[in-house]
């Protein structure tokens, strides 16, 4: 994926270096910043990956000549309906094509971008017309294909061969015949790669607090076609200070759209109950920065006039410099992918006493018999259905804690599959299982802990670390309480914050998870027994109980993934090759 601008930690790159992170004293400032992001529209980390289609083998439908084919690309909705997103142009008299005509596409890594590929034989005499124009009803079917672009981008040569399929699938082997085989190759597009680092300051910035000096920040904001202003990139805060130095920023030219593009930088006061006060603008764009940098002159902010009035923009004496300008091309997300880097999923679910009895429909692990999933089971529908296509063998760690196994005393960490030998189970359904069997299996106990679960997924990323493996480990823990082990949990959390992994926790059920917005150091740095601090961010939390109906329970988390990731090969300084 491009890189982001400056992350939510402060002032240096997304996938820079994190030194910074523990310095960083003003990290619940910068955190606090998310929310005006967030509300006037920013999205987070995006590539735009470029698809080429071939085909070979095609069914011949033509009595004097070969098929005409093209393919019409659709994104397919999790209702099973079709959105057409464009077509090729029509290769004449041909069974083995190779079609021009390329789709950009955007690609999510937290969403599951489900593509059908129809391949259809267009009538000699629809030659002429415009592809966009032609009616698929009046062309002949050669074939159907079907992928999710993760995937695409998960192979080595980002290339995935696929049967053509006629006749319905679902319909059993007798119905579905093979037509062929469509090729699809993505390739991520070069301004996705490439990026501007920045480094700024002002001067002379006018107060805006009463008995002290303003605590500023920027945010940097595109212009969209539609006349929308986004913001895409923030500094970090810096207390008390009318002459600010911010610490680097990083953009990639497709965050921007081009190095012309008009930009807004606007330089606020934080304040702490969210509304900040704007000190003052300017706008440029990346061609003017870079000019403003190479002739060593600034630019003064202005405020905008009132509405209604007829006079112009205000002038002040502030200004704004850029003391570095920087192009080059950084690696991205989908580079480590196509070097082979794997996402293991991990889960390890509560099953404290405070869930409620499982066998009464008022509990938290209830099984529905009409099969409509609890919160439980649908946040790990939701993370397995994303990244299951990260993981190439689909084997998961999947544990229980706070519940007393037969027999036995209170685990708080225990194989969720029964075994003592193992923790791994087979594929998300596998997780499903052993999860509903362990509901039978075991006495709902307590308390709540966490320790134990981060211990052992942390030890499965050491070992994987020193076995040089390409792996990055994803642990969801799904809790209903309040944990009574928040400092072991922290001190497990900073030593795992120098592994390859991250933690997404998900709370359901009415319960305070003050707690776990203090494992998700948004206001303040974890900090171990020993005064270690965490060297990064690993942990995102989500309470289900906000999650609006209908939307993805871990989307939002999952959103957030990749720039760990980034952050994390940047801190160990490993590069693809």
């Amino acid at each position: 994926m491009g890189n982001c601008c400056s992350n939510e930690n402060g002032g240096h790159s997304a996938v820079g270096s994190n030194s910074a992170y523990a310095a960083n004293q003003n990290n619940g400032h910068n955190q606090a910043l998310d929310a005006l992001l967030k509300s006037r529209g920013y999205q987070g980390l995006y590539s735009h990956v470029e698809l080429s289609l071939s085909a070979t083998g095609l069914r011949d439908r033509d009595v004097l000549s070969k098929s005409d084919p093209m393919v019409v690309i659709y994104s397919k909705g999790r209702d099973g309906s079709l959105q057409e997103l464009g077509r090729t142009e029509v290769v004449p008299n041909s069974l083995n094509p190779k079609w021009i005509t390329k789709y950009t596409i955007a690609y999510h890594f937290e969403t599951v971008q489900n593509l059908v590929f129809h391949v259809c034989d267009v009538d000699t005499q629809f030659h002429n017309q415009d592809v966009k124009m032609l009616k698929l009803e009046e062309q002949d079917f050669l074939g159907e294909a079907s992928c999710t672009l993760s995937e695409i981008v998960t192979k080595s040569n980002g290339s995935l061969t696929l049967d053509l399929i006629r006749g319905e699938q679902s319909s059993g082997p007798k119905h579905a015949q093979k037509s062929g085989k469509l090729t699809v190759c993505a390739e991520e597009s070069v301004a996705s790669k490439t990026t501007v680092e920045l480094k700024l300051r002002c001067s002379e910035l006018v107060s805006k607090d009463l008995f002290s000096k303003s605590d500023p920040f920027l945010v940097i904001s595109k212009h969209t076609e539609s006349g929308m202003v986004v913001p895409i990139c923030k500094t970090e805060v810096i207390k008390d200070d009318h002459s600010p130095k911010w610490k680097p920023i990083t953009m990639n030219i497709q965050q921007v759209g081009s190095k012309d593009s008009p930009l807004t930088i606007e330089c606020y006061d934080f304040n702490s109950n969210g509304k900040h006060d704007l000190i003052g603008k300017v706008q440029k764009s990346l061609a003017d920065l870079e000019v403003l940098h190479s002739t060593g002159s600034s630019a003064n902010l202005f405020t905008s006039a009132a509405v209604g009035q007829n006079s112009q923009n205000k002038v002040l004496k502030s200004q704004l410099f850029v003391d570095s300008f920087f192009e080059k091309m950084q690696h991205t997300f989908l580079d480590y992918l196509a070097w082979g880097y794997e996402l293991n999923f991990m889960v390890a679910i509560d099953f404290t006493a405070s869930n409620g009895n499982p066998r009464l429909p008022d509990s938290l692990h209830y099984i529905d018999p009409s099969g409509r999933p609890n919160d439980y089971q649908r946040a790990i529908l939701d993370a397995g259905e994303v990244l299951q296509f990260y993981d190439k063998d689909r084997r998961y760690p999947a544990w229980g804690f706070g519940a007393r196994p037969i027999d036995g005393p209170v685990s708080h960490c225990f194989n969720l599959n029964g075994s003592s030998d193992y923790c791994e189970v087979e594929g998300i359904q596998g997780i499903m299982t052993a999860y509903m069997s362990a509901l039978f299996n075991v006495s709902l106990a307590g308390p709540t802990i966490f320790g134990p679960v981060v211990t052992s997924a942390a030890d499965i990323a050491n070992q994987s670390l020193m076995k040089r493996e390409r792996k990055y480990f994803i642990l969801l823990i799904i809790t209903d309480g309040v944990i009574t082990d928040l400092q072991e949990t922290m001190d497990a959390l900073v030593h795992a914050a120098d592994l390859p992994l991250s933690v997404l926790i998900v709370g359901v059920g009415g319960a305070d998870f003050k707690e776990m917005e203090i494992l998700d150091a948004d206001k303040q740095i974890l900090e171990s027994t020993r005064g270690r601090v965490a060297v990064r961010d690993i942990v995102q939390f989500v309470p289900f109980r906000d999650v609006q109906s209908g939307d993805s329970v871990l989307q939002a988390l999952l959103a957030e993934l990749p720039s760990q990731f980034l952050e994390y090969m940047r801190l160990r300084r490993i590069q693809p090759t």
